[in-house]
């Protein structure tokens, strides 16, 4: 068994743990989750990709190099270091995520005591798909190679359009084509069916809207997968690392979701500083030829990791220290909150 394949394996392994865990003992059903429960489970959640990222450091494949003492010994956990700053950079962009999901919920009025099951299935629901998305995006990398640069322009251009939006355009979930194309083609109802997906009326099945918000947040996160996985991509080109370093930032985003329901607001300069990141990713990106001949992949990976750290963690103190356009930095919209 390959060293991949070993990891693969110690990978699927934790990912079932963990998942039995979360469903079995730190989620029940109709149960309100609190800021307590909801920072043990993002520390639960965060700690077991850091512990991930451990056993690469110690276990996981190592990349030969061909350049000097301190290349080799930066190489030799190069994949640990592409995963530590794919996974900073998908856990940054899942709190946009977060903040669509506060919308989706206000929307459709779900009730707190609802929220933990849907967010759940929701999100195994993007999982699938971001591995579907994954697959078809590694296979087109490895055949045609010019997809890159198209990738590269694309994270350029988000990363631009991010950084000069002075705010947030406004998202209409009743609007969305997702929720009108369900409107055309499955019956739905307004209520919630007391917690259920589908119920009956006058004997007919009907859908309700927490079906329809499950849908949503499953399709906005692989809306929110066409930024991030190229992002990725221009991070590491090993499929373990995409896979892994997704799966990890997604399954994080029901916790944090509850984490920072009532918080997210406050970071109003984290899309400049995720805008930052996705412009430098998208020019490493398209200059990657020229790039490479005067600097060794394993120190790319460093500077990598360095600007995406430093991006994230100053958007976030500066939004934390900073007022935004007369609005108070305290101001909490209590609409978000339970």
């Amino acid at each position: 068994m390959s060293a991949h394949q070993i990891v693969y394996l110690v990978f699927g392994i934790v990912l079932s743990v963990a998942l039995v865990m979360d469903l079995g003992l730190l989620s029940k059903k109709n149960k309100i989750i609190s800021i307590k429960s909801a920072l043990y489970q993002t520390f639960f959640w965060v700690g077991l990709a850091l512990a991930f990222f451990v056993f690469l450091l110690f276990e996981g494949p190592q990349l030969a190099t061909e350049n000097t003492t301190a290349d080799v010994a930066v190489g030799k956990y190069q994949l640990a270091f592409e995963f530590l700053s794919a996974y900073l950079m998908e856990w940054s962009l899942s709190i946009d995520n977060i903040f669509v999901f506060i919308l989706i919920f206000n929307s459709f009025n779900v009730q707190p005591k609802n929220y933990s099951r849907v967010l759940l299935i929701g999100i195994l629901m993007a999982i699938v798909f971001r591995i579907l998305f994954i697959t078809v995006g590694v296979a087109l990398v490895a055949k045609f190679h010019w997809v890159l640069y198209i990738f590269g322009v694309f994270l350029v251009y988000t990363g631009y359009k991010m950084f000069t939006s002075n705010e947030d355009e406004a998202f209409d979930p009743h609007e969305s084509k997702i929720y009108k194309l369900l409107k055309k083609f499955i019956p739905l109802t307004a209520t919630d069916g007391d917690g259920k997906f589908m119920i009956r009326e006058n004997g007919k099945p009907v859908y309700t809207t927490l079906f329809v918000v499950v849908v949503l947040l499953a399709a906005i996160d692989l809306v929110f997968a066409l930024d991030s996985i190229p992002a990725v991509m221009g991070i590491s080109r090993d499929p373990l690392i995409i896979y892994t370093s997704n799966i990890f930032a997604v399954l994080g985003l029901r916790s944090l979701f509850f984490l920072l329901r009532g918080a997210v607001n406050k970071f109003d300069y984290l899309q400049q500083g995720i805008a930052i990141v996705l412009v430098f990713i998208g020019v490493k990106m398209l200059g990657e030829h020229w790039i490479n001949m005067w600097v060794s992949k394993p120190v790319q990976v460093g500077i990598s990791l360095g600007v995406i750290a430093l991006c994230i963690a100053g958007s976030i103190f500066y939004s934390l220290f900073m007022k935004k356009k007369n609005m108070p930095l305290d101001a909490v919209d209590d609409s978000v909150l339970p």
